[in-house]
């Protein structure tokens, strides 16, 4: 006879407590604690019995055929996820409300449709006529897509198999489906995470690749169970503010490709169209003298990328000057902060300080360090930065300069865009710079100041 089980699972991060309360130790959220029940079997029949599993050799023999990837035709989105769709695979694709998740998965699956490629689009939150309506907006009313309106994971699973199942699978999204076996509402952690599996499982039994949608917390971050980001064998983000017309797709786990690479689109009224070139992109509408604004030369994943670093500091009238920061660790502009002041006597204490990265890009590397000093000292002087000079580097506590990678992607790919002069540290080895373009390479920060014109 099969015995309930009752527990208290957290539906923000997943945590299990013993009895309901109004705040989760675990993640700290408030009101997010449900009860939810699972049926277990009792007695002492109730371990399974196993089989014995077949064993393959992991070298490759003659009639053995490696995977082929599947190639979009979205040539940003192939890039992010290694070069193509590789069967059996599943995918996790999270974003803000509006960001454009669902409509870069309609166009993704309309091109693979004409490519002869099998695809089936999967909504619980739209019926099909919306979807419909969607696509002749896109221009793509015509594509050959398979579209369903379910939130059934176990009848969803079972139209995935036989010789003329879909090769491709849209689900949006994953909060909608349930399974009838499980006693708790769609949406839960516990729905989310064996509707997961059931759908994965099957997709993966069937060599068929499967995509996912999954809403995101109010801290950015997939809603549900931590273990479902574990479950799949890629997760993307799709990044990016509504108010800019720019979107950031951004892989932050893929066991087939590299991770932190991104493409970029923009929102036009076709739906998203690819950017080939962001670097020309993101710069312009830029201009030369502008005080506070200098280039950064980055790297995202394997793509080098020059974004504007935009920063402002104003005299405060408040007993805790402002800090805000838009694109960039705000902790990392704190420590900044804190070495110019103290190692450079720039004056920033008893000042607002506001940075914006342009576009509505988020870096984290700390390469950036270079850039935003040099806005802030160009802030504070007045003095604009020098023309058509990008910078890049590492910022040390004691004010030295350390050198970061791919300093030769970066060199070329400002010289691509026109750039004439370069600010990094000094490199242990020699540098080859592209031709057309000088290096200036400070030591210190005081270096850079005084490159710069000084703070008088």
């Amino acid at each position: 006879m099969a015995k309930t089980s009752v527990s208290f699972v957290c539906q923000e991060c997943g945590g299990t407590h013993r009895k309901w309360s109004g705040r989760c130790d675990h993640c700290g959220a408030w009101n997010t604690i449900a009860e939810e029940r699972e049926e277990a079997v009792a007695g002492p029949g109730k371990r399974a019995a196993g089989r014995r599993i077949d064993m393959q050799p992991l070298a490759m023999d003659a009639n053995t055929k490696p995977l082929q990837r599947m190639i979009t035709g979205i040539a940003e989105f192939d890039r992010v996820s290694g070069g193509g769709l590789v069967p059996g695979s599943a995918s996790l694709i999270g974003g803000d409300p509006g960001i454009g998740k669902s409509t870069l998965l309609l166009q993704l699956v309309c091109q693979l449709a004409k490519t002869g490629v099998r695809t089936a689009y999967i909504s619980g939150e739209e019926s099909a006529d919306q979807v419909r309506m969607r696509a002749r907006r896109l221009g793509l009313g015509d594509a050959n897509v398979e579209l369903a309106t379910a939130t059934n994971a176990s009848d969803i699973a079972a139209s995935m198999g036989g010789a003329d199942g879909p090769a491709v699978i849209v689900i949006d999204s994953i909060q909608t489906m349930f399974l009838p076996t499980l006693d708790s509402a769609p949406g839960t952690v516990s729905q989310v995470r064996g509707s997961a599996q059931e759908l994965i499982r099957t997709a993966k039994q069937h060599n068929a690749a499967l995509l996912i949608v999954g809403h995101v917390t109010k801290d950015g971050a997939i809603a549900g169970p931590r273990v479902l980001e574990h479950m799949v064998d890629t997760v993307l983000y799709f990044e990016g503010d509504r108010s800019h017309h720019f979107r950031i797709l951004r892989g932050v786990k893929n066991r087939f490709g590299a991770t932190d690479e991104i493409g970029v689109f923009e929102m036009v009224e076709a739906g998203l169209a690819e950017v080939p070139n962001p670097s020309e992109l993101f710069l312009a509408d830029r201009r030369d003298d502008v005080t506070g604004a200098v280039v950064f030369a980055g790297i995202e994943g394997s793509r080098p990328l020059l974004v504007e670093i935009e920063a402002l500091v104003a005299p405060s009238s408040l007993a805790s000057p402002r800090r805000n920061v838009v694109g960039w660790d705000s902790s990392r502009l704190a420590m900044l902060t804190a070495v110019l002041e103290a190692r450079c006597g720039v004056p920033l204490s008893g000042r607002d300080i506001f940075l914006n990265v342009a576009g509505g890009l988020k870096i984290s590397e700390t390469a950036a360090d270079l850039a935003v000093a040099g806005a802030l000292i160009s802030s504070v002087t007045g003095r604009a930065a020098p023309a058509r000079t990008v910078f890049f580097g590492e910022v040390a506590l004691s004010a030295e300069l350390r050198q970061v990678a791919q300093a030769e992607a970066r060199l070329k790919e400002a010289a691509k865009l026109g750039f004439d002069n370069a600010v990094l540290p000094r490199p242990r080895k020699k540098l080859l710079a592209p031709e057309g373009i000088s290096l200036s390479q400070p030591a210190t920060l005081a270096e850079l100041i005084d490159m710069m014109g000084g703070t008088s």
